[in-house]
């Protein structure tokens, strides 16, 4: 049996299990595809162990299909709180490492802050863009996004010519009177979750590269299907303390047989 605890941001969720005494088998891609399934399993969008490398909290993240990924920015929020948990946090603050590097963290109330790395290009693709966040990332805006086939019209980028081999996450940006809207199809779930902190992230640098571009600090507000974030940054010639701001909720635990 192994010890299991859920997790979501904004409607992403993840399986969080406590891997700092090696209890579960990382070569075993078909329990990790398995658990995170909906209908045969406890059902998620990816699964994150946690270890430790040098005493620092390490998060090593899986998508939903079994393969190990990039950065996660919800995944790295739960963590985050996971770890809080567990007393692996000081004074409302922390470190932990990932697969792209170190991460900051501060607890603020009822939300998590995780600070993401710097972003020093966007490349323009005819009126689209594309950036890398931890994650890879595609970007369209577009007008009442909640009418678009998002899963046909993602496919067309992720599984073209270029994409195929490593895949791309797609983001559809709607501007809103106060902010963004964002729906993502995710590489690796292969379908639209409802809240990707990368790509939430990626759109709101986006939307401040596509119609602002002037030096300063910001803050844009992020809906999504799963609820409400923020990302705040400063544009200096490049993209730097950013940090990725939203609720990061335990919803059960249990135990299940691998």
């Amino acid at each position: 049996m192994i010890k299991f605890y859920k997790y979501q941001g904004t409607g992403n969720d993840f399986i969080i299990i406590d891997n700092r005494e090696d209890v579960f088998d990382k070569s075993n891609y078909n329990a990790i595809e398995k658990l995170c399934d909906r209908r045969f399993g406890i059902g998620a969008d990816g699964l994150i162990l946690l270890e430790l490398v040098n005493k620092v909290p390490l998060m090593v993240y899986y998508n939903s299909d079994g393969k190990q990924s990039s950065m996660c920015g919800n995944g790295g929020r739960c963590f985050a709180a996971f770890c809080k948990r567990f007393g692996l946090s000081e004074n409302n603050k922390m470190i932990f490492e990932a697969v792209d590097g170190v991460h900051e963290v501060l607890f603020e109330a009822n939300k998590v802050k995780l600070k993401m790395h710097d972003v020093s290009e966007i490349k323009t693709i005819h009126s689209d863009y594309e950036l890398n966040t931890g994650s890879p990332h595609y970007i369209i805006f577009d007008k009442n996004i909640d009418d678009v086939n998002i899963i046909e019209r993602a496919h067309q980028i992720r599984y073209n010519d270029i994409y195929k081999a490593d895949g791309i996450n797609v983001n559809f940006v709607e501007q809103t009177h106060n902010g963004i809207y964002v729906r993502t199809y995710e590489r690796g779930v292969e379908d639209e979750t409802y809240s990707c902190g990368t790509g939430v992230t990626a759109a709101a640098l986006a939307f401040h590269h596509r119609h602002i571009m002037s030096l300063g600090n910001y803050i844009v507000d992020v809906k999504t299907k799963g609820g409400n974030l923020a990302v705040a940054f400063n544009f200096d010639k490049v993209y730097n303390d950013i940090w990725l701001i939203g609720p990061a909720e335990f919803v059960y635990d249990g135990g299940i047989a691998i």
